[in-house]
């Protein structure tokens, strides 16, 4: 096939051309003295794009499953009771690797398809007068469902109570996308990955840090080594790390963050809002529902999408991929089979969506979905032609 695939799964994301050849350097020495120039001004670049104040941003050499693991090992102890809520495969993924960590989880399980239960969490905070919750988790964007969760709301609920809780974040699938506050909103360890809103490779767990989380680490008992806070300070600090660290992934990063600030954090957030918007315009002509139960859960980096009742969901993404050189998200877990997901997130534009929509189109018609050829694709059209602020001449 001369043809690309088209990828439009919510991770890994499509690079861009100059990330892609950006990281087509020579190995190099991560000990010379020239490697710091490149290291150091990444950690505060970084800052930037999770927008916090103090604290720091650590890059290990794992996905995003490294940063989770790391924010729980560096700041609790074993048998630390914590709040957590499971609504999607992600969250249930944070929930399982918390329990196998020896914490105490208090879970909620909710509906999926909706998100943080931030009223509940506002009950059961108030009513820990002994504050024996020591950290309250979020999943500020479950990919297997296409939802996105309240982070404001559940740092409201800590304030309301006066409850000194770690607030702990899975920003995987939203930082770099969405907007992510982390001073603003009290979030004390926020986990992203290299291969989301960032456009790179897997291959980098992201974790940023908050002053307290990091006073945190400092009576920490539990057990860590390879993603020990302690460790990453003592050689960051000069530029370095304490193991080999991901080199030509770094240099992608450099021109990742440039590309960022130079579109703009907010511009962003309202690109990828409006390429959101359009996929949902699409959903609604094709006569579908997401998966999400309220508008005030949609995503806006993936749109999880049900089928009809005696479709499967598999069967609509193994079309797209065989047939039509594409791939869809598969429904997971729960949803496994009742849902196809589409990725909009990182580099992405009005033109890539319309590939996705009238590839799904064909492969809903192939798996016997009744929909209208270009329906949902004319939609978003419209939609993206009636809310475009450039001109012409591209001004």
């Amino acid at each position: 096939m001369l043809v690309q695939p088209h990828l439009f799964i919510p991770g890994p994301t499509n690079i861009p051309e100059p990330i892609r050849k950006s990281m087509n350097v020579a190995m190099e020495d991560m000990r010379s003295g020239e490697f710091p120039k490149l290291t150091l001004p990444l950690f505060e670049d970084l800052k930037k794009v999770f927008k916090m104040k103090d604290g720091r941003v650590f890059l290990f050499p794992s996905s995003g499953t490294g940063a989770w693991e790391s924010a729980i090992s560096n700041t609790l102890n074993p048998g630390d009771k914590v709040l957590m809520s499971r609504f999607g495969q992600f969250s249930l993924l944070w929930v399982d690797m918390a329990e196998r960590l020896k914490l105490n989880v208090q879970v909620l399980d909710e509906e999926w398809g909706t998100g943080v239960p931030v009223e509940k969490y506002a009950e059961i905070l108030a009513a820990d007068k002994g504050h024996e919750i020591k950290a309250v988790f979020a999943t500020h964007n479950e990919t297997a469902t296409g939802v996105s969760s309240d982070i404001p709301g559940v740092r409201k609920a800590l304030d309301d109570a006066g409850h000194p809780a770690l607030l702990m974040v899975d920003g995987v699938s939203s930082v770099g996308s969405l907007d992510m506050r982390m001073s603003e909103w009290g979030v004390d360890c926020c986990v992203s990955g290299s291969q989301k809103g960032f456009m790179l490779p897997t291959g980098l767990g992201i974790l940023a840090v908050s002053q307290k989380a990091l006073d945190a680490s400092k009576t920490s008992t539990m057990s860590r080594c390879f993603f020990s806070f302690d460790d990453m300070i003592k050689t960051n600090d000069l530029g370095y790390f304490p193991y080999t660290p991901a080199t030509q992934l770094f240099h992608g990063l450099r021109t990742s963050l440039d590309m960022i600030f130079d579109e703009g954090l907010e511009n962003i957030f309202a690109r990828h809002h409006r390429i959101a918007e359009g996929v949902r315009k699409a959903v609604d002509a094709w006569g579908l529902k997401l998966c999400a139960k309220e508008e005030k859960w949609h995503s806006d980096t993936v749109s999880a999408i049900l089928v009809p009742e005696g479709i499967d969901g598999a069967e609509v993404c193994k079309t797209a991929y065989y047939k039509y050189n594409t791939s869809l998200g598969a429904g997971l877990n729960k949803v496994a089979g009742k849902v196809f997901r589409i990725g909009h997130l990182g580099a992405v534009d009005e033109g890539m969506i319309g590939t996705v929509l009238f590839t799904v189109e064909m492969a809903l018609r192939d798996c016997g979905v009744d929909v209208t050829p270009g329906a949902g694709s004319g939609a978003a059209a419209e939609y993206y032609r009636s809310t475009s602020t450039k001109s012409a001449s591209g001004t």
